[in-house]
């Protein structure tokens, strides 16, 4: 092999500062925005059926300042968008103060750029591409993978450090740590551990929606929700066990989840989860207050722990823990040959991004 001599020193590339990991920028909590989509409601752009803006604008003010997005979400990116670019929010919250996650790949329940069916080396050439627009075009600053079946990210993210000789950044796995599916549990955590991935975030904890009183069935989720009728049927038993103690199904979900995946996504030193950190331990403090609100937080967690365990009887083994198919057997891409590589429904911003790298 030849050797390449070193450039001039006036002509020496300048040295990239390292990026700061991941889990030291990406707040513990995000608002996931899937529901800003016709396949939870019926006009997401209708205010009055679902205030985007009143919903960010008061996430920020509680300080939640990350967001989670996707082009399959149908107008889920022009409605955070719009909402995030509100006078009343740009004027107090600039760009730089707020961290924004999307996704690429699936375009359509139905429609995949490039992987349907996970092939690897699809996915390997999909980070590639994802890292070199990191590197050499600046436009995102990290890089992680997202699906549904777990064992099938931990394949990945082990694959993508052998091959690439990188870790992922992130993995996002979405309806696998929820009172129903606790998959996304130990083993999985220390998978990604030995993979090294940076930042697992747990999302979804209400299923999709399936785990809420008013359920899959009601509403424009039942045309599309994968969960099938048995498990549906299951999880309506669990509104009346809630309801018998008080409670409500989603609240007892949000909860469970946030309070375990807190302490179970945690297992190795520095990783962020989208939950919650729970309360620094009050007990050694003189601050009566504070000392209060710890107690009734760890009686809290113990009556939803006994109450979550006894949804998990109810649920029986056929049902807990279970996941569905995903892609379901027999799937086909409908996405065109031809249509590979095109932004849907583009409204110009990639034309004004080449425009402006051209600029530059």
């Amino acid at each position: 092999m030849g050797s390449v001599a070193p450039l001039p020193q006036q002509q020496q590339p300048a040295q990239k500062t390292p990026k700061q990991p991941l889990h030291e920028v990406l707040p513990p909590l995000l608002l996931g925005t899937a529901t800003f989509n016709y396949q939870y409601v019926s006009n997401p752009l209708n205010p009055e059926i679902l205030p985007a803006l009143s919903i960010v604008t008061r996430t920020l003010e509680l300080g939640i300042s990350a967001f989670d997005t996707s082009p399959y979400y149908g107008p889920s990116e022009q409605i955070l968008g719009a909402a995030l670019s509100h006078p009343s929010n740009a004027a107090k919250y600039p760009r730089s103060s707020y961290f924004l996650v999307t996704k690429a790949g699936r375009i359509g329940p139905s429609e995949f750029d490039y992987s349907p069916g996970v092939d690897p080396v699809l996915v390997l050439g999909a980070v590639r591409e994802l890292r070199r627009l990191r590197d050499e075009e600046g436009v995102i600053r990290y890089v992680g993978i997202s699906g549904y079946p777990v064992t099938t990210l931990c394949d990945l993210a082990a694959l993508v450090r052998s091959e690439t000789g990188e870790p992922l950044d992130a993995v996002l796995s979405y309806g696998h740590f929820t009172i129903q599916n606790t998959t996304l549990s130990t083993s999985a955590v220390q998978r990604f551990e030995q993979a090294g991935v940076d930042v697992v975030l747990n999302a979804s904890m209400l299923g999709m929606g399936l785990l809420t009183t008013r359920g899959a069935d009601a509403g424009p989720m039942a045309s599309w929700h994968p969960s099938p009728e048995g498990l549906r049927k299951a999880v309506r038993s669990l509104v009346g066990l809630a309801q018998a103690k008080g409670e409500k199904l989603e609240v007892v979900a949000i909860r469970w989840a946030m309070d375990n995946w807190a302490r179970e996504g945690a297992s190795k030193g520095g990783s962020v989860i989208e939950g919650y950190n729970p309360a620094a331990d009050a007990s050694a403090t003189d601050n009566k207050e504070l000392a209060q609100a710890h107690d009734w937080s760890l009686e809290r967690r113990d009556k939803i722990q006994k109450l979550v365990e006894r949804m998990w009887e109810a649920l029986g083994a056929e049902w807990k823990d279970y996941s569905w198919s995903s892609p379901d057997p027999g799937f086909v891409n409908t996405r065109k040959k031809e249509e590979m590589g095109v932004v849907p429904l583009d409204d110009g911003i990639m034309e004004k991004y080449s425009k402006k790298k051209q600029v530059r």
